[in-house]
């Protein structure tokens, strides 16, 4: 656990995402939850020893697996934007972990298969702030790699938590994606939060610089679809970019083949969705 303010820690050790907590006077706020059960039961034990509070409340940044199936291990209430929890009422009660193939961690990973939802106990539809004592934390809605993806942000101390807004030197989801409005939110973190240490939800600490690269990585996935939608080319050609798109990363050999598939099945959705809407019902 790495401590980036006084009682603002995160923790990039377990597989799955890049976990925070903020202790608080009047409780501890955790930003995001273990992938794996054991590991949520373990970082839930390394939280009580931070002290504070027992009071907890645990931040779903977005709906993606890999951040919410450990939440119900954490045993404590879950806040999340209105359009995460609509995401937790079309999934089973069981993870059930069919379809395998979006390059996620929870593939990797296959003792998660069989664990019960955890589905949030509270929501809001813009922005909510928390008054737990100083600092004042503020949920922010940033739409962009998920219609409910959210920021939490900790403008007293200058930190910001991303989510999957900015991810460290590998490919960007895209299944659940809206590229234009995700273009907005990086312009809005590169303009309003100069001077921030940013956390990403996958990898930490990212520097401006990580910004405009997840820009370009977006807008290189943008100019290759629009180009492919150009030709009137089927939802199949779009494997023909992930060469290029995997050009814009340097990744080990371990990593290849999840992040290319990772790339093949986000491109897949996301030229379906908006290229080629006729053919969503031929999507895995």
């Amino acid at each position: 656990m790495q401590e980036i303010e006084s009682d603002i820690y995160y923790e990039n050790s377990y597989p799955g995402v890049t976990l925070g907590v903020l202790i608080l006077p009047l409780g501890t706020l955790l930003i995001d939850a273990p992938l794996r059960a054991e590991d949520a039961r373990t970082w839930r034990s390394a939280i009580n020893g931070l002290g504070g509070n027992a009071k907890k409340l645990l931040v779903n940044i977005d709906s993606h697996t890999d951040r919410t199936l450990g939440a119900r291990a954490l045993e404590c209430t879950i806040i999340a934007h209105q359009k995460t929890a609509q995401v937790f009422r079309t999934r089973p009660s069981i993870f059930k972990g069919q379809n395998a193939e979006s390059g996620s961690e929870w593939e990797t990973q296959n003792e998660s298969v069989g664990t019960r939802w955890a589905v949030p106990d509270i929501t809001f539809s813009q922005n909510v702030s928390l008054h737990w004592g100083e600092p004042d934390v503020i949920l922010e809605h940033h739409p962009g790699p998920a219609a409910g993806a959210l920021w939490v942000v900790i403008p007293d101390k200058k930190v910001v938590f991303v989510g999957d807004a900015v991810l460290a030197n590998q490919p960007a989801f895209l299944a659940n994606a809206d590229i234009p409005t995700w273009l907005e939110a990086l312009d809005v973190l590169a303009s309003s939060y100069s001077g921030y240490v940013i956390i990403s939800g996958r990898g930490g600490p990212v520097a401006a610089v990580e910004i405009r690269r997840q820009q370009e990585h977006l807008r290189h996935i943008q100019a290759e679809l629009q180009n492919l939608a150009g030709q009137n080319a089927s939802v199949e050609a779009t494997e023909m970019a992930i060469p290029y798109l995997m050009a814009d990363f340097k990744i080990s050999a371990k990593l290849e083949e999840q992040y290319t598939q990772r790339l093949r099945h986000g491109l897949y959705q996301y030229y379906i969705r908006y290229y080629h809407p006729a053919e969503s019902g031929d999507a895995a």
